[in-house]
């Protein structure tokens, strides 16, 4: 996804390359200002509020924000005696981070203490752990799942195509009004219309995982095809076009493409994550 995600072109499986004479290191990362208001909360209280967050970016991880320290709120944050080593930043304090005497996040935050010369621009910053905190906000509203890369886009298109789902001999989906979501990183993924699926194909499964682009998703096993389709009964505003459609993993039922088979292109495999990394469902649906 975007930069260093997936297959972007700072992550250690990019589909691009790099027009240059000379190799690139294999590891590069990246620091841009978000240009946006973010704010983390914890135990019910502000932590951290600023409009000069900088996002870094490094390989097969996903963007994490940086906060100036004159933007956290006196108190929050006791050094531990825990440090680690990053393997291009250098040594890394952590810190507990506290709200009133009853919330403490032990390792909830952390800051790297000795940066080299080229890495200064996150001198003097403090990065909070996703997981740790409660939630992170871009001016009101909250962000799931991971802070946003900017370089992350989807594009939808209405498509003509004809695309057939099989499962062995049984003809799951068959249409030529399936619609086609681009996403950075990732290929083409086809969504059907349910009028153009044999539904009863379709097996609902417990599984959940959020996508922090396009909402919550639920999947379908088809006969012994585990977790085959997927869709976003309620998807974000920016992707309503795709809402209650159906997409099919090609490399787990056979998917053709104007008769041509569909094959999942190496390094497409989506990690899953739980709504918002460990979070419940519940609490997701109040986001």
């Amino acid at each position: 996804m975007g930069l260093s995600w997936q297959q972007g072109p700072l992550s250690t499986g990019a589909v691009g390359r790099f027009l240059m004479p000379e190799p690139l290191p294999k590891r590069l990362l990246y620091v841009e200002r978000l240009r946006r208001r973010m704010r983390v909360r914890f135990g019910g209280s502000w932590v951290a509020d600023s409009e000069d967050v900088l996002l870094l970016f490094e390989p097969a991880r996903y963007p994490v924000a940086y906060f100036p320290e004159a933007d956290i709120t006196l108190g929050v944050l006791e050094r531990t005696e825990q440090t680690t080593q990053h393997a291009d930043l250098g040594p890394t304090s952590w810190y507990s981070v506290r709200a009133g005497s009853e919330h403490i996040a032990a390792r909830g935050a952390w800051q790297h203490t000795d940066l080299p010369a080229y890495a200064s621009d996150l001198q003097g910053r403090i990065a909070f752990a996703w997981r740790a905190m409660d939630a992170f906000f871009e001016e009101d509203e909250r962000i799931v799942g991971h802070a946003a890369d900017p370089y992350h886009r989807i594009d939808i298109r209405q498509a003509s195509r004809h695309i057939v789902v099989r499962h062995g001999d049984r003809v799951v989906a068959d249409t030529k009004r399936p619609l086609v979501l681009y996403e950075s990183g990732f290929a083409p993924r086809w969504y059907v219309p349910r009028e153009d699926i044999d539904q009863t194909a379709l097996i609902a499964v417990k599984l959940q995982t959020f996508c922090p682009y396009k909402g919550l998703c639920s999947y379908y096993s088809i006969g012994d095809a585990r977790q085959a389709a997927w869709s976003y009964p309620d998807p974000y505003p920016e992707v309503r076009r795709i809402s209650n459609l159906v997409s099919f993993e090609p490399d787990i039922v056979t998917v053709d493409l104007d008769g041509a088979q569909l094959r999942l292109e190496p390094g497409q495999s989506v990690v899953p994550h739980g709504p918002n990394r460990n979070l419940d469902v519940e609490e997701f649906a109040r986001a």
